[in-house]
């Protein structure tokens, strides 16, 4: 939490971070073109970002592309904003991003947490029922090998589908698969309305990749979700749940426990029922 402050301290930072903030996934060419400070500057300050955790980089052939980590700041205001203060600071950025919002180009999500356990303990508990029900609350029928299928255990329903696949899987460093259908069941369950349905059934399956680097006693896990479509249902659906099935993830396989399930009380007022609590707690967030 020190190298965040300390990180976001210089202004030169913060303005990369604002970049990032209009248009994540940039290269580095693409931060200087925007930015009046020198290549150098840029590579200097965005090393500093990266060692606070609060950017995170994906390589993607020869490019390398820059993300904003909400972790650290998330962990800041988990430490200050109590539960009742949160509900109002969550209305206000709500309309906040009501008001300034545009569509992302290519919506895409990258977390990158640092836990301490090993990677076989970590993937053991992105493959395992046993732990994916406690943090996530959903659970994953497969034998893991790339190009077999996943069957979900979700809301008490089984979501089947032939291209819910195993896309990679390495034992201990990499797991990718495809994300699961919306299918009626699920729909009705998740109380979607008809034109978020009919949004939904329109756009192409995403995929996630689960990326595993040891770092001494901990483990460095990356999560990236892509393959959204400009103004994609499903992207603003499962943007604000990831951070919360990871930081359970973390706190159980740290602590041996889960977050609370109150731990981000929802706002009364915001159209909010008890199924989207029960949404965010497993990735994904109700369609508004």
């Amino acid at each position: 939490m020190d190298a965040a402050f300390r990180a976001l301290a210089d202004p030169s930072r913060r303005l990369l971070l604002d970049s990032l903030n209009e248009r994540n996934g940039q290269t580095l060419r693409e931060l200087c073109s925007g930015l009046d400070m020198a290549r150098q500057s840029v590579s200097k300050h965005l090393a500093v970002l990266e060692a606070a955790n609060l950017v995170t980089t994906v390589r993607r052939g020869r490019e390398k592309l820059h993300y904003l980590n909400p972790a650290p700041i998330s962990a800041i205001s988990g430490r200050w904003i109590n539960q009742y203060d949160r509900a109002r600071v969550d209305a206000l950025a709500d309309l906040k991003r009501a008001l300034e919002d545009t569509t992302m180009d290519k919506p895409s999500f990258v977390y990158t947490t640092y836990v301490k356990t090993t990677p076989e303990r970590l993937w053991q508990a992105l493959t395992d029922p046993a732990f994916t029900q406690r943090y996530w609350g959903a659970t994953f029928d497969s034998d893991w090998q790339a190009g077999s299928t996943m069957a979900w255990q979700l809301f008490s329903l089984t979501i089947a589908d032939a291209d819910q696949v195993v896309l990679e899987s390495d034992p201990y460093r990499r797991l990718a698969y495809s994300w699961h259908s919306f299918t009626p069941e699920l729909a009705e369950s998740l109380e979607l309305t008809d034109e978020a349905r009919e949004r939904i059934a329109a756009e192409p399956r995403s995929k996630v990749s689960f990326d595993i680097e040891p770092l001494g006693e901990l483990v460095k896990l990356t999560v990236v979700h892509d393959g959204f479509e400009p103004g994609s249902t499903v992207a603003s659906m499962v943007g604000r749940g990831w951070p919360r099935v990871l930081s359970s993830l973390k706190t159980l396989l740290e602590t041996g426990e889960t977050l609370p399930s109150d731990a981000e009380p929802r706002v009364s007022g915001r159209l909010t029922t008890r199924q989207d609590e029960q949404l965010e707690g497993r990735g994904v967030a109700p369609a508004r």
